[in-house]
């Protein structure tokens, strides 16, 4: 089973799509996946469906649903190639006490990828491997294709996902461009920092990055721009004022002093940032 959701969903069983197009299978379908081979309670997939106020009717139609996928997984199934081990449906979405279980078979998941490549660039950060970081989380974060689950409707279950998805491809993406910026690539970088900034205005370690890209590209009167529009982002939309370490970068440029390379928040230091001198 080959099992996508950094993006749209989709679910191929023998090469064969087994995605429903009806919303309501479709998010039960996404929600195995997202949990492929672990067990998915009734009681998750009746609050993702319903939420807190299910039907009387809730049970009966769930297991409705679990029969439409597996008629597709059926005719998924019916294009093994021959001499394959024969396997049913059951075998594939599994009733188990309790739930059900999607059984990927050990095949490909996008999470799964993305999981273990964001690692390896983590480690390759950790031992000072700079071209190794950037060009695992690179890879990492290539597999993404939009929005995590972009085209399936979400409950509450989901929404959970989508969120941790989400915060996991930030970290990646954060720890790419620290790599970036300290293999001394801030001029490459400007583009794609123009655009995070404005999808998140009140991302603290983003627009650090960002004022550093645009300061040492020369660009300080921009820099300085940029940290008062966050400055006002965060005041409007949060009541706070930056972090002191962001502040302190500010003064640094103010000062022109030599640059410095954020790192992202160390847990012992809260929300401040590190600034190492080149």
């Amino acid at each position: 089973m080959d099992i996508s959701v950094l993006g749209g969903l989709a679910v191929r069983e023998n090469g064969v799509s087994i995605t429903p197009s009806a919303p309501k299978p479709r998010q039960v379908l996404a929600l195995l996946a997202l949990r492929a081979d672990q067990t998915v309670s009734v009681a998750a997939l009746t609050e993702e469906l319903w939420g807190q106020e299910p039907p009387r009717s809730a049970r009966a139609t769930l297991q409705k649903y679990v029969l439409q996928l597996r008629e597709l997984i059926t005719a998924a199934l019916a294009s093994d190639p021959e001499g394959a081990q024969p396997r049913t449906a059951k075998d594939v979405l599994v009733t188990v006490p309790g739930g059900y279980l999607l059984n990927s078979s050990g095949g490909s998941s996008d999470v799964r990828d993305f999981e273990r490549l964001a690692g390896m660039g983590y480690r390759a950060m950790a031992a000072n491997d700079l071209p190794g970081a950037a060009r695992q989380l690179e890879k990492a974060l290539s597999l993404w294709n939009g929005v995590a689950l972009a085209d399936v409707q979400t409950g509450a279950q989901l929404a959970v996902e989508t969120r941790r998805l989400e915060e996991t491809r930030l970290c990646a993406l954060d720890q790419r461009i620290e790599a970036d910026l300290r293999l001394g690539r801030h001029r490459e970088l400007l583009g794609e920092l123009t655009v995070l900034v404005s999808r998140y205005p009140t991302h603290e370690t983003l627009h650090g990055q960002f004022m550093l890209a645009l300061h040492r590209s020369g660009r300080r009167t921009e820099a300085l721009e940029a940290y008062q529009r966050l400055r006002r982002a965060l005041i409007r939309e949060l009541g706070l004022e930056p972090s002191g370490g962001l502040r302190r970068l500010q003064q640094t440029i103010l000062r022109a002093e030599p640059e410095g390379v954020p790192h992202a928040p160390a847990l012992a230091d809260g929300d401040e940032w590190l600034i190492i001198a080149r």
